[in-house]
């Protein structure tokens, strides 16, 4: 007899149209409205990349691809996976996703989010909000916490990264910068906690070292809050300029492995400002494609899943 497994897959959310764009950044600000400085900012930010962030169909992409090579992994014989969408700050917000697992008779469920990182300000923060509701309907949930050493998480990094080293000259490597980032958080908040969260992105910096040549890396941080308060550093775009002073590198590489789609962090923070400061000290800017729905990135997910049952 098989039984119906619930996938629930979280994500940050983004706007699906430009009436979306202040409340989701309420929803992100915790119920304050933004100023229409704020606003303004973040709307100019969307109309750059496009009009708006491809995230939203991504999220479902990724997802149905997800759901797909679970069931026809031949792991789970006597399971069939059903995908559910849960978003933070955009609907279907994650609380509603879970009441509508109860509803369509769903006890038990994975959940994954769409970060490979674990943190307690980020994952924690979807599990925790999705355990709450699973809780008063007696869902049963088994979170996957994190998949950053994943081996076809590492395999796909480096693939991407020896890919662009093939159109950079071979004599112009010990000039050439890997930079590996991940979304900033609250420096003190990390530090208090003892959060696992920057030697995770260390550990996977580490591991797609192994399978790439012996070029200069370096981990930076990105796309940090305007909270008055010091977020972890060196922020991007000022690790470009002290490396390029201290090395004079040719060329940049840019993985933002602490994301997993092209969306505004990546389309703006990365391939406008971090290409604005390439342009300023006059190397190249190189940015690898995001994993999206490539089956190694796919395949990494249900191999830790793999590892719950």
């Amino acid at each position: 007899m098989t039984t119906k497994m619930g996938l629930l897959v979280m994500a940050y959310g983004t706007p699906y149209k430009k009436s979306d764009i202040e409340p989701y950044y309420t929803d992100i600000r915790h119920g304050r409205k933004p100023s229409q400085e704020e606003l303004d900012d973040l709307t100019q930010r969307y109309e750059a990349i496009g009009g708006l962030s491809p995230l939203a169909g991504t999220t479902e992409r990724q997802g149905e691809a997800l759901v797909l090579a679970l069931n026809d992994s031949g792991l789970y014989d006597d399971i069939e996976f059903k995908l559910y969408i849960g978003l933070k700050h955009i609907h279907p917000f994650i609380e509603d996703t879970v009441e509508r697992m109860h509803q369509d008779g769903i006890t038990e469920a994975v959940t994954v989010v769409l970060a490979p990182h674990y943190s307690r300000f980020s994952v924690a923060s979807y599990n925790k909000r999705a355990k709450e509701t699973a809780d008063l309907y007696g869902i049963t949930l088994h979170h996957v916490n994190s998949y950053f050493e994943q081996p076809k998480f590492i395999e796909y990094w480096a693939m991407r990264i020896n890919e662009v080293l093939e159109n950079i000259p071979y004599e112009e490597y010990e000039k050439t910068t890997l930079v590996v980032s991940a979304h900033s958080l609250p420096e003190k908040m990390i530090v208090e906690s003892k959060d696992p969260y920057p030697e995770q992105i260390s550990k996977t910096a580490q591991l797609i070292a192994q399978y790439i040549p012996s070029i200069n890396v370096v981990i930076g941080w990105q796309s940090a809050g305007n909270t008055g308060t010091p977020w972890l550093a060196p922020d991007v775009q000022d690790l470009t300029r002290d490396v390029y002073s201290e090395l004079e590198s040719k060329h940049f590489i840019y993985t933002p492995v602490g994301f997993v789609a092209e969306h505004l962090e990546v389309l703006y923070d990365n391939d406008y400002e971090c290409k604005v400061v390439c342009d300023e000290v006059g190397a190249v800017y190189h940015r690898p494609p995001m994993p999206d729905t490539h089956p190694l990135f796919i395949g990494a997910i249900v191999d830790e899943i793999s590892n719950i049952f």
